[in-house]
């Protein structure tokens, strides 16, 4: 009867050495990844959130600070038969894109009506 030569291997040895060597993440590498993920992300929208939010310079939660949306308000509250699109666009100097948002956004709230294609009124 032959003899077995060295010490025997349990599997779970042999699948460590494979991963080790084939660089396979594990579980606890992925759950740490996973957990940096949601630090940087985070840590962007703490960022994000507090800077290009507001309109003007007065620092957040301060009675004369004023969002873009408050801005876009007053300029629609000053028209009182409407304003056209081209006009708030003018006098606000918001981009097309943030602009369409914020009108959409001012409408499903209530607080501007649609008077006819591209013409806004305060509710």
């Amino acid at each position: 009867m032959a003899k077995k030569k060295g010490k025997s291997v349990s599997f779970d040895a042999m699948v460590k050495f494979f991963m080790h060597n084939y660089n396979i993440p594990t579980k606890r590498d992925i759950d740490g990844l996973n957990a940096r993920l949601d630090r940087i992300e985070r840590l962007i929208v703490t960022s994000a959130s507090g800077r290009g939010r507001r309109s003007n310079a007065a620092a957040p939660g301060s009675p004369t600070a004023e969002t873009a949306s408050d801005v876009v308000l007053n300029v629609v509250r000053r028209y009182q038969e409407g304003v056209d699109f081209a006009e708030i666009k003018l006098q606000t100097g918001f981009g097309e894109k943030k602009l369409r948002n914020i009108l959409f956004r001012l409408h499903k709230l209530g607080k501007i009506n649609r008077k006819s294609r591209g013409i806004y009124m305060l509710t």
